[in-house]
């Protein structure tokens, strides 16, 4: 099919002047005269058979051919704008936008992320986090990770680790802690998963003493927080913590944990992985493994 031969410089010409409603605006942005804008959108309205502009007293009026010429040039203007600004070093940057739950994002991606980049310099890298719920497709994601038992809706899930849950808390409240059953005189911090404490206090021998009565958190993010500012005890994976408990902010006061669920790599069904999709997937599981 042959191609049309666009007059670009009068594209452009005509582009900045409807967007400034002035020649002279438009000149002075793309550094010629107003002379030369001018000549360049007569020369387009010549070629396209049709008024693009109205004189008035205030500046220039689009007829209603360049009200409709206007949104096409302008997006197509910004697009090539975005492709070029990800050129670099004589490559384009491929962008690669993931999703991911809060607690896996602060405790296991971002420390490792530098990794990544190095790999992969000329991936341009979208980190969007959630709360386990979201929408990859309204969201634009290449993939997400989410917590779960590895069932959504519409998506192709792959299992990256498992995430044992066990109680956490201030070195101040796990001294008082000698035995499970002294979790009954704390205030237990919960997720929206109302089986994750009744779970743990099985494994941990105590089927029916304990009830856990406590906040709702809808992410081991905030839920930490509160531990660490001594409201009471949460249940969370401690190697998503692995820093608060190393630096002794947080105490891991029972070895029990009991797992719940793990950690998936999650993608719309049947949709074919981009490259920069590609690497993230192989370099994600070649740490998980």
């Amino acid at each position: 099919m042959t191609r049309p031969n666009l007059p670009l410089n009068a594209l452009r010409a005509f582009e900045a002047s409807a967007r400034h409603r002035s020649f002279t605006k438009a000149a002075a942005e793309l550094h010629v005269t107003q002379a030369a804008i001018s000549h360049q959108v007569k020369a387009l309205e010549e070629r396209l058979g049709a008024r693009l502009f109205h004189r008035a007293p205030r500046g220039l009026m689009l007829s209603d051919e360049g009200v409709a010429l206007l949104p096409a040039l302008s997006e197509s203007f910004d697009r090539i704008g975005r492709l070029l600004e990800r050129f670099q070093d004589g490559r384009v940057h491929e962008v690669l936008t993931i999703g991911a739950v809060g607690t896996f994002a602060v405790g296991w991606l971002l420390p490792r992320l530098a990794a990544f980049r190095e790999a992969h310099p000329f991936v341009d890298l979208r980190l969007l986090t959630n709360n386990n719920r979201v929408d990859l497709a309204a969201e634009g994601l290449d993939g997400t990770i989410l917590f779960g038992d590895g069932s959504w809706h519409g998506a192709d899930a792959e299992r990256l680790f498992a995430a044992p849950l066990s109680p956490l808390c201030t070195p101040e409240i796990a001294a008082r802690l000698q035995h499970p059953s002294d979790l009954a005189g704390h205030t237990l911090l919960r997720s929206y998963r109302v089986q994750e404490w009744p779970a743990w206090f099985a494994a941990a021998g105590l089927p029916d003493a304990v009830e856990a009565r406590g906040p709702v958190f809808d992410a081991s993010l905030t839920m930490i927080q509160a531990a660490l500012q001594g409201e009471g005890v949460a249940l969370a994976p401690p190697a998503m913590f692995t820093r608060d408990l190393t630096e002794g902010r947080l105490v891991q006061p029972f070895t029990t944990s009991v797992v719940t669920g793990a950690y998936w790599l999650v993608v719309l069904k049947g949709k074919a992985p981009t490259p920069p999709m590609a690497a993230f997937r192989n370099w994600l599981f070649s740490l998980a493994a």
